[in-house]
């Protein structure tokens, strides 16, 4: 089960670099916002279901309260993204104009994924260890 949950964690953390891989082609296309940030959300409610899972696996193959409670960290963050995506939309001018107020709850947007990303990288490393120093039983 330990390796299972690492494969989710690898999942995570290669799902968190294409996010921002995404993000970026979206921030350059030329398409309206909706549409050239499409991928990018559809892509952050795929995380959050891989987060949620890995959660779970992460329970069941009992790698310990702190990595648990990691990894559903994972998940908390990503949720905290939309709610920043909803407050600053709620602080901008209607139509499609932006107000400072919005432009700057929006920044936090970007800060947060960086979290996301940290906390992606480290629920991996920790990971990796419980499963890379696990060891068959000696027979005696």
């Amino acid at each position: 089960m330990r390796k299972v949950f690492l494969g989710f964690a690898v999942l995570v953390l290669a799902a968190v670099v294409v996010q921002f891989y995404l993000a970026a082609v979206g921030a350059f296309d030329t398409a309206p916002n909706d549409e050239a940030f499409d991928a990018h959300a559809i892509l952050g409610t795929v995380i959050l279901l891989l987060a949620v899972l890995a959660t779970i696996m992460a329970a069941v193959a009992k790698v310990g309260g702190r990595l648990i409670g990691m990894t559903a960290g994972i998940a908390g963050l990503v949720l905290l993204q939309s709610l920043i995506r909803v407050l600053a939309d709620a602080l901008n001018d209607s139509g499609d104009t932006s107000s400072t107020a919005g432009t700057l709850v929006f920044g936090l947007h970007a800060l947060n994924g960086l979290a996301i990303l940290g906390l992606s990288a480290r629920v991996l490393a920790e990971a990796r260890r419980p499963a890379a120093t696990q060891q068959p039983p000696v027979a005696a």
